[in-house]
């Protein structure tokens, strides 16, 4: 999934980063605004992850969202 798309639907994904990355807040999810880079200098400091190291774990998470996009999850008529 291209990371636009998670930016614009931010406030559905967040949740499903905060399941992953449960050392972050709320506040801290929330205030990124969907910025990838910002996102992934967070998981960095609260993990004490490399900078490269972060982003292969949001890389990762990112993949992973391909079946969970809001559109799938609203009922079908």
């Amino acid at each position: 999934m291209i990371w636009e798309r998670i930016k614009s639907n931010w406030n559905h994904y967040k949740s499903r980063a905060r399941e992953q990355w449960n050392a972050l807040s709320e506040e801290q999810l929330t205030s990124t605004e969907g910025s990838r880079p910002l996102l992934a200098s967070r998981i960095q400091e609260a993990y004490g992850l490399s900078a490269e190291d972060a982003e292969k774990q949001l890389a990762g998470w990112q993949a992973l969202q391909t079946d969970r996009e809001p559109s799938l999850l609203r009922r079908r008529t």
